[in-house]
């Protein structure tokens, strides 16, 4: 079999670790495909990618195409001469694109196809409660994540994991069943499996601003869930008011306290130290917040120089 000669396709931190495990096991990565540069921030200053930024790090040559069937681009990434293309969070690829390589393109996402199909799968399984995820290599066809397996891999979710740190742990054991992924592919010895589906299928679709805020009228475990798999990113929120005032509030940790009680849901309960918020079930109690115009804080820290008073409310 020739030698690799590996197209890499990615945009976040996610797709980082992957490519820099490609690179560390000294894979040949001829070009980086990765989304253009967007302007962000207050001053509007254009922004690169996450893989741009590594890329360029390591001297190795990017395109960041806006049209994926632009005829000047399929020219360019043919005259790359991939036989292999790998696919980490980026997008929809046409099939003039992902048809080029010999050896084909496979993308590596971040959950147990078929279940999770879709733009957030990490988030989403916290979200929804599973107490398991993992990550798939599939080989890309016509349609979203419904390509042929070729390996999967299973992790535990653990009880008070957020998003974060499951993308951390996700991004680790990606690098590994990329390499393990590649080395079959390279060896020619590898079977693939079609993705079966019974029933209704859990989506991972893309997370708006309205899927992040709280309804304190959810059940206690169903609020905890969605916190922390909002948590760091994008980040549930929630209304605060405090008087006649009303501020929007960010919330990244919590823990949960169960109890039987006859507050109003949605009540805040505060003491110098602390912050509950009462809800059928219990009360979610809470840890680390952002108060609108303020960064990231311990709610102790956030209490040292806030009177809530004894109606404030949440909804």
């Amino acid at each position: 079999m020739e030698k690799l000669r590996i197209v890499f396709m990615g945009t976040p931190d996610f797709a980082v670790g992957i490519l820099d495990a490609l690179l560390k096991n000294t894979y040949t990565i001829v070009g980086v495909i990765t989304a253009p540069d967007r302007p962000a921030g207050r001053g509007r200053k254009l922004n690169e990618s996450a893989v741009k930024k590594y890329a360029l790090e390591n001297n190795l040559k990017v395109l960041q195409p806006t049209n994926l069937k632009d005829p000047s681009f399929l020219e360019e990434l043919k005259g790359l001469e991939a036989n292999l293309q790998i696919v980490v969070a980026f997008r929809m690829l046409p099939k003039e694109v992902w048809q080029m390589p010999k050896y084909g393109t496979f993308n590596l996402h971040a959950s147990l196809l078929p279940e999770y199909r879709g733009a957030a799968p990490i988030n989403w399984a916290i979200i929804n409660g599973e107490t398991k995820t993992g990550v798939t290599t599939f080989f890309i066809d016509e349609k979203i994540d419904t390509g042929e397996i070729i390996l999967q891999e299973e992790t535990e979710i653990k009880p008070d994991e957020d998003a974060g740190s499951l993308h951390d742990r996700l991004m680790v054991l990606g690098a590994e069943v990329v390499l393990k992924t590649v080395k079959r592919i390279e060896n020619g010895n590898f079977d693939t499996t079609k993705q079966e589906s019974h029933g209704a299928l859990k989506l991972a679709h893309k997370i708006h601003r309205d899927t992040c805020e709280i309804n304190w009228d959810l059940p206690i475990m169903d609020i905890y869930n969605l916190i922390r798999g909002l948590s760091p990113y994008p980040t549930a929120w929630t209304t605060l008011h405090i008087g006649e005032e009303n501020v929007i509030l960010k919330i990244y940790k919590v823990a949960i306290e169960r109890a039987i009680h006859t507050y109003t849901t949605g009540l805040v309960l505060s003491t110098k130290k602390e912050m509950r918020i009462a809800v059928k079930g219990g009360y979610i109690n809470l840890k680390e917040i952002q108060i609108q115009g303020k960064r990231r804080m311990t709610v102790k820290e956030v209490l040292n120089g806030l009177d809530l008073g004894i109606n404030a409310s949440v909804s």
